[in-house]
């Protein structure tokens, strides 16, 4: 069974978070995708989001507290603002999908061809929530953010190997990734970006953070542990 807890969340993602996601993407793509999706009316974004209604923020909320619980490395995950950086990328050009090619067809494709779903992010994003929750309540009665810690354990293991099934045929190895794919940014980019908030998740993996030069440390720290206590940020730099 897999364990989300915080040290192989981590490890997963030091190890290569595109790695491990990429693969789930691929053999979601495999699967038939679902044609796109007429708009649907939608709850207004919450006060402070940009992008998230109060259904998603409270699902994001409880994802990002339960996959960076707090503990004596680092705060939990809204302390951090990995919620905010998901509303803000998914409110803003990658959330609509502005560098995708949008145009079809709409057919499954190989791992090398990349995302082929007609979705933009924000929607796989809000499609997956929906169904998510949908689960929830047919499993459990109540929506994911009301789930004790052991039950969004199990669901999060069963979104992460596809043994959860939505009805509507939205692809879960895709949603997944996703997920995954901006808890991980949220947690490792500029402090700029929403996220990584005072840089907790550089200091935990002592990333010096974004200087662009680093050739006289190589020898000074070799097999040493980098002193990254104060790393510097984009607008550090400004």
């Amino acid at each position: 069974m897999t364990d989300f807890g915080r040290r192989d969340f981590l490890k997963g993602a030091v190890a290569g978070g595109v790695a491990t996601t990429a693969p789930l993407v691929a053999e979601a793509q495999a699967q038939a995708p679902s044609p796109a999706a007429p708009p649907v009316a939608v709850a207004p974004a919450v006060p402070g989001y940009a992008f998230l209604n109060l259904d998603e923020a409270a699902f994001v909320e409880a994802l990002v507290d339960h996959m960076v619980p707090a503990d004596d490395l680092t705060p939990k995950g809204t302390d951090i603002g990995i919620n905010v950086y998901i509303d803000r990328a998914l409110g803003g050009a990658w959330g609509k999908g502005d560098r995708l090619y949008m145009q079809g067809p709409w057919k499954p494709g190989v791992p090398s061809q990349g995302y082929q779903l007609p979705l933009t992010p924000a929607q796989l994003y809000r499609a997956g929530i929906e169904a998510a929750n949908a689960h929830c309540r047919k499993t459990y009665g109540k929506t994911f953010d009301r789930l004790s810690e052991q039950q969004r354990e199990e669901v999060l293991t069963g979104l992460s190997t596809a043994k959860i099934t939505f009805d509507t045929g939205l692809p879960v190895r895709s949603f997944w990734a996703m997920l995954y794919q901006t808890v991980i940014e949220g947690m490792f980019s500029d402090p700029i970006y929403g996220g990584n908030r005072n840089k907790a998740g550089w200091k935990l993996i002592g990333f010096p953070g974004a200087i662009a030069v680093h050739r006289e440390n190589i020898e000074k720290y070799k097999d040493k542990t980098f002193p990254a206590a104060n790393p510097l940020g984009i607008a550090d730099m400004s």
